[in-house]
C-alpha cells in the first residue's frame, strides 16, 4: 500500500514553544498527541534562519550556498528539482494550502547595488544572474500582483505543487488566495485588516501587535485549515485510490502578532515567565548583541522594523502571550485535520510530520525576531515524525538532524530515490532505531543583505552545531562565538577568546571547514575526460 504524507509547517516557532518540548504553559493538546504517537528530534536545526532560504532548502534537501536562495528576496530557480517534484512523477497528487514563499511576497528593490566604479556597464541584453525566459515567473507570489490583478494566479504545477491555495504575508493582512477568500466570505473584508482598524486592545501595549478587527472564521489559519479539509474529502470523494502529499503551511505565529478572537488574550502576560536565556550575557557580550543593546538604551531602535531588536521586559512577556494564542489556535486546526484524517480512513496510510520555518529569540539575551547571531531558540525548531506503520512511539533523540533532511526523509519512506545533488539525509535510521546519528556536526548559514549591527559590510557567517558546541564565525572580522552547550546550554559564555579552550576551537573550526567542503554542489557529475 503506497503511503500519503501531510507536511505541516509552521513559521517562527520555536522548539520549546510546545508541550511537547516540555512547556508547561502553552496549550497544544492535539500536536502533543501527534508526538506521542511518534518520533521527535530534540536538535533539529534550520539551514539558515531566514524564511526564504530555509524554505527552499526544505524543498530542494539543498543548502542555501548550493540552491542560491541565499537571503530573502532570491526566488528559487525553477530549474530546481524540489522532493516534491519527485512525489508527483511518481504518482503522487501534490498540494499545497497556506504559506509556500519561495519567490518574494513585496515587491520592495534590492538594498545592494552593483557599483561598475566607472566602467561601461553590459548591455541590458545580458543578465548578471538567470531568471528564466519571463522574469514575471519569478513574482508570482508578490502582494501587489494579487492585489491589483484580480486575475493573477500562480502557473501550476509550481514547484512541484499541483494544486496551490496560497497565503501570503503575516497578521490579519496575509492575502493570495486566501484575501480573494475572505472578501468573498465577508465583501469588505479589507476594512477589518490592519492597526487602523483594529479593536480596542486595553492593557497589551506588545511590540508590532493589534487586536484585529478580523473575526476567528476569517483569519488566515481557519482558511488553511479550511483548504486542507476540502483537499482531504475530494481525495476521499474520489475513491482515495492516488497517493497524496499535502503542505499545510500556516503564516503563524510570526510578528505583528494578531491573534484572532479569544485567541488574543488567551494568555496572560503577567503569567508568562522570561525565557531562562533572558540575561544577555555574562562577561562581555559578543559585539552584534552589544550594538543592539546600546540601540535600545540609548532610544536609537527602531520598534517597527522587522529586524532583530534588544526589548524589554513588558515586550517579551507581551509577545509570548501573543505568540501562545496564534499557536493554540494553529493546535485547534491541526486537531481538526488529524481528526479529518481519522474519520475519512486515512490516519492508518498517512505518515504526518510536524516542523517550523525558523525560530524567534523571544526574549532570549533580551533580543527579539530573528538575526544573525544564531542563538538556540532561533536556529533550533520542532520535528515530529508519526508514521502509522512505525513500532517507535513517543520517542525523543537527542541526534544532529535539520530542515536539509526532510525531503530526503520523505522520499526514503516513499521509497522513491532521491535526486542527485541533494545533500539531506535519511532521518529513518534513527527514527527506525538502526543508528543513533546520522551526521556529528551540522551548518547553519547566513548571507545578509543588509550592513548592520556594527559591521562594515553585509554580513556573512556560518554556524557549526556539534552535540557539545556551537561554533560561528562571521567573515571579515577576528572574532567570533564559541558556546560549551554541555556546561553553558543557554549560551551566556563566550568562549572564544578563553585560552583553556583554543584547542577546542582549532578542532571545531577544521570541523566546519569538512563540513563545508562535505556539503559544496556534486552535480552534475562531470564526465571522466573533457
Amino acid at each position: 500500500m503506497t503511503t500519503n504524507f501531510l507536511l505541516i509547517i509552521t513559521d517562527q516557532h520555536r522548539a520549546d514553544h510546545l508541550g511537547c518540548y516540555g512547556n508547561p504553559i502553552v496549550q497544544t493538546p492535539h500536536i502533543d498527541s501527534l508526538a506521542r504517537r511518534g518520533w521527535r528530534s530534540n536538535r533539529f536545526y534550520v539551514a539558515n534562519p531566514a524564511c526564504m532560504p530555509n524554505r527552499a532548502t526544505l524543498m530542494t534537501g539543498r543548502m542555501p550556498s548550493v540552491h542560491r536562495v541565499r537571503s530573502n528576496g532570491i526566488p528559487l530557480s525553477q530549474d530546481a528539482t524540489t522532493f516534491v517534484e519527485l512525489l508527483a512523477a511518481a504518482g503522487y497528487h501534490t498540494a499545497s494550502s497556506g504559506k509556500i514563499h519561495l519567490q518574494p511576497m513585496l515587491g520592495d528593490g534590492p538594498i545592494l547595488k552593483k557599483s561598475t566604479e566607472g566602467a561601461i556597464p553590459p548591455p541590458p541584453t545580458l543578465k548578471d544572474v538567470w531568471h528564466g525566459p519571463d522574469p514575471r515567473d519569478y513574482d508570482q507570489e508578490r502582494i501587489n500582483r494579487w492585489q491589483d490583478n484580480p486575475d493573477h494566479d500562480l502557473k501550476l504545477p509550481y514547484y512541484g505543487f499541483q494544486e496551490v491555495h496560497l497565503t501570503m504575508s503575516h497578521a490579519d493582512g496575509a492575502h493570495g488566495h486566501y484575501g480573494r477568500w475572505r472578501e468573498a466570505r465577508h465583501p469588505g473584508a479589507d476594512k477589518l485588516v490592519g492597526p487602523q482598524n483594529a479593536l480596542p486592545q486595553e492593557s497589551i501595549r506588545a511590540l508590532q501587535a493589534w487586536r484585529t478587527a478580523v473575526p476567528e472564521a476569517l483569519y488566515s489559519t481557519s482558511y488553511i485549515k479550511e483548504q486542507a479539509l476540502g483537499f482531504l474529502e475530494r481525495h476521499q470523494a474520489g475513491g482515495g485510490g492516488q497517493p497524496f502529499f499535502l503542505h499545510c503551511s500556516f503564516n503563524d505565529p510570526h510578528h505583528p502578532f494578531t491573534p484572532p478572537g479569544r485567541y488574543w488574550d488567551m494568555y496572560d502576560p503577567a503569567k508568562m515567565p522570561l525565557p531562562a536565556a533572558f540575561e544577555a550575557s555574562r562577561g562581555v557580550p559578543p559585539p552584534p548583541l552589544a550594538h543592539l543593546i546600546a540601540e535600545r538604551d540609548e532610544g536609537r531602535a527602531d520598534r517597527d522594523s522587522w529586524m532583530l531588536q534588544a526589548v524589554n521586559e513588558r515586550d517579551v512577556r507581551e509577545a509570548i502571550a501573543l505568540t501562545y494564542g496564534s499557536i493554540t489556535m494553529i493546535d485547534d486546526a491541526v486537531g481538526e485535520i488529524l481528526a479529518t484524517l481519522e474519520r475519512l480512513g486515512l490516519a492508518d496510510n498517512t505518515v504526518v510530520v510536524f516542523t517550523s520555518d525558523h525560530g524567534d529569540y523571544m526574549g532570549d539575551h533580551q533580543l527579539m525576531f530573528k538575526g544573525p547571531i544564531h542563538y538556540d531558540g532561533l536556529i533550533r525548531v520542532p520535528f515530529i515524525w508519526a508514521d502509522p506503520q512505525g513500532t517507535r512511539r513517543n520517542v525523543a533523540c537527542d541526534a544532529l538532524a535539520g530542515t536539509v533532511d526532510i525531503g530526503a526523509t520523505i522520499l526514503a519512506r516513499a521509497g522513491l530515490a532521491p535526486s542527485h545533488g541533494m545533500q539531506g539525509r535519511s532521518l529513518l535510521p534513527l527514527v527506525e532505531e538502526r543508528a543513533t546519528s546520522v551526521r556529528q556536526g551540522i551548518v547553519v548559514e547566513e548571507d545578509n543583505q543588509r550592513v548592520f549591527l556594527g559591521f562594515d559590510r553585509p554580513v556573512r557567517m556560518r554556524t557549526l552545531v556539534t552535540d557539545r558546541w556551537r561554533l560561528t564565525v562571521y567573515r571579515g572580522v577576528a572574532w567570533g562565538l564559541l558556546y560549551d552547550l554541555h556546561n553553558d546550554p543557554l549560551e551566556m559564555s563566550n568562549l572564544w577568546d578563553d585560552p583553556r579552550h583554543a584547542a577546542d576551537q582549532a578542532c571545531l573550526m577544521f570541523q566546519l571547514v569538512q563540513e563545508m567542503e562535505d556539503l559544496a554542489d556534486d552535480s552534475p557529475l562531470p564526465i571522466a575526460r573533457a
